[in-house]
Parts: C-alpha cells; sequence; structure tokens
C-alpha cells in the first residue's frame, strides 16, 4: 500500500470507555461532520473519534488520492493505546476506503459499517459525484447548502461550508480523476469481519444499490444491509434518527 499520512483526530465520548469506534467522512466533507454519529455513539458508551481524511480539514496533502492511499491512511490510524477498533463507521469514500482497509488488514477493525459506500462508482454515478463538488467549490455560500438542505441541522448547513472552505479543490478533483476505475467490489469480497450496509433510499439517491449492492451481497455472507427510506446519500444528515438507529442495531 502507499505509504500512509497521519490523519489529525476530533472525538466524542469517555476516552477510557471499552468501546472504540473510527468514524471516515465521505468525499468533499470531513471529521466534524460526523458529528451526530459521533454524539449519539458516546451518548451510548463508545469512545467515537473521527478523522479528517488526506486533503481534506486539517490533514496533510499529497500527490496520491487513490482509494488505496486513503486505505493506507486508515490502517495507519489505531486507537489511542493501540489495538483494533471495536468498529469502523464509514460513508462514501470513507466507506470505500475502509472496505480496502479492512481487507488489507483484517485486524484492523473487528467490525464495519458503511453508510451508502462508495464500492462502485462509473458511469451516471461518476458525473453526478463529479458535478456535485464542483457545485459546492464554485459557490460556497451556506445560503445555498440552506436552500439545497432544508431539513438538515443548522449545524450541518455550517459545517459543509467549512468543510468545502478546508478542503483541497484539487485533492477533491484528484480522487474522481486517480480512481478510474473506481472499484472495491474485489475487496468488500475479501472482507472477514462482520460488515452491514446502511444504503440510502434509491428512490432518493443511493451509490449503493441495485446490480451494485446485489453483487456484493452475493460476493460475500459477511455482508448484510438496510435501508433508511426517504434519505439521500447524506443519510446521517438527512434522517439522523433512523441512521442512528440502524447504527446502534448494527453494532448490538
Amino acid at each position: 500500500m502507499p505509504a500512509p499520512l497521519t490523519l489529525p483526530r476530533i472525538s466524542w465520548g469517555d476516552p477510557a470507555a471499552d468501546r472504540r469506534v473510527l468514524l471516515v467522512h465521505g468525499l468533499g466533507s470531513s471529521a466534524a461532520l460526523m458529528w451526530r454519529v459521533g454524539t449519539a455513539l458516546a451518548d451510548a458508551g463508545w469512545h467515537a473519534t473521527a478523522v479528517d481524511l488526506r486533503g481534506h480539514g486539517d490533514a496533510p496533502r499529497a500527490l496520491d488520492y487513490s482509494v488505496a492511499a486513503f486505505a493506507a491512511d486508515l490502517v495507519a490510524t489505531e486507537p489511542d493505546g493501540g489495538g483494533a477498533w471495536d468498529a469502523v463507521v464509514g460513508h462514501s469514500l470513507g466507506g470505500a476506503a475502509g472496505t480496502a482497509a479492512a481487507a488489507s488488514a483484517p485486524e484492523w477493525t473487528r467490525r464495519l459499517v458503511l453508510l451508502d459506500p462508495a464500492i462502485l462508482v462509473d458511469g451516471r454515478d461518476a458525473a453526478i459525484v463529479r458535478r456535485s463538488q464542483e457545485r459546492a467549490f464554485a459557490d460556497n455560500r451556506v445560503e445555498l447548502v440552506q436552500q439545497e438542505h432544508p431539513h438538515w441541522h443548522p449545524q450541518d448547513w455550517e459545517l459543509k461550508v467549512d468543510a468545502v472552505h478546508r478542503a483541497s479543490a484539487w485533492a477533491v478533483e484528484q480522487t474522481s480523476a486517480q480512481n478510474t476505475p473506481w472499484d472495491v467490489t474485489a475487496d468488500a469480497a475479501r472482507l472477514t469481519v462482520p460488515t452491514h450496509v446502511i444504503a440510502s433510499d434509491p428512490a432518493v439517491y443511493s451509490i449503493f444499490t441495485g446490480d451494485v449492492a446485489a453483487s456484493v451481497l452475493a460476493s460475500n455472507p459477511l455482508v448484510t444491509m438496510s435501508v433508511v427510506e426517504g434519505s439521500g446519500h447524506s443519510l446521517h444528515r438527512d434522517k439522523p434518527e433512523e441512521t442512528v438507529r440502524q447504527l446502534r442495531e448494527a453494532l448490538a
């Protein structure tokens, strides 16, 4: 794997908690935008740690933005005191990187939960992702985020603007350019830890759906799936209560 970078962290909950979870954000996002998941798991007795991925937030910049590079950084990210994570929760790009990390280092985590993970992104989905990121960087005003997502929590509006402001536009662009094809289905098939996918609603918009979802589920009996109805790709912001309920159920 590529040489890893050291990723900055934020956390929620008691550092002495006996259950430790790593939260991994998606493309163009940040550690802080995992706050709804972090606070919910902290309230449930976990110590939750979120990282800024390379090229995002306060993380180091680099030239390599392949999914393998993101995964290498995650494998090198251990709980305080070492050992394995009790769980890793990854959204979108974070879900793809977490899948590749767990496939390459089975001892890294005991469980995976993937929030609408970007396991395979091509064709229409690749174009949608690219246009969405271009639009965010072209006009990064909180009023536009609020108009597009009126049901989000006000902190999500603020943090989304902050995440785009602090991310490298070049890094986000290169993440799409360097992952052609964007495909970690072989990694998903090699997973040896229990893995649950919480997908968004295909009637709204989902990356993990249809033939991709069916293929991944058929390739590995350790992978299970549920859907948050009425949510788009950012299900933890669109439907946070239901996403957290399914997450807690997956981690029980």
